[in-house]
């Protein structure tokens, strides 16, 4: 199985749609790549921003070289506020993969880009900024990686129990 590292880093986002009008807005970002909901990486949350918050913040994960081949693999990028009633959704981006890689690997496999935040169907207020960087592809042999996500789930993030 080949695949290869990406090293995505949310940057920040401008001029958001306001979803509290009491407190200040304390905003974060969600991130998952194919609809694979249990793979979520979050950003720490901006409690100084508001509607224009900054996180800079870098994660990294392994995708498969098959994911880079179809449009329908799909990075989703949503944006919350934090309150302690449950917290408050602003709006998302969504860029297939395939483009992604497509648009950067001329530029030398990275790039930093800005997308609008939708809302459902209709362009919802603001922007946000992330790079990304794809890393050289490798081969995993099935079993090693069977294997490494077996001790992963037996020994946990930490490597003891």
């Amino acid at each position: 199985m080949e695949c290869r590292k990406l090293e995505l880093t949310i940057i920040s986002a401008n001029d958001l749609r306001e979803v509290r009008r009491l407190f200040k807005m304390k905003v974060y970002a969600k991130v998952f790549i194919g609809g694979n909901q249990e793979m979520e990486k979050r950003t720490p949350v901006d409690n100084h921003g508001q509607t224009n918050p900054a996180w800079n913040y870098t994660m990294k994960c392994s995708i498969s070289e098959s994911w880079l081949k179809h449009h329908g693999t799909m990075l989703v990028i949503k944006l919350y506020c934090k309150r302690k009633l449950g917290d408050r959704y602003i709006g998302e981006v969504h860029q297939p993969l395939k483009q992604l890689y497509d648009y950067a690997y001329p530029l030398g496999g990275s790039a930093v880009v800005w997308f609008p935040v939708q809302m459902g169907s209709v362009e919802s207020q603001g922007k946000l900024c992330f790079s990304y960087r794809f890393g050289e592809k490798v081969a995993i042999e099935k079993l090693m990686l069977a294997e490494s996500i077996a001790s992963f789930l037996v020994t946990g993030p930490g490597g003891a129990i």
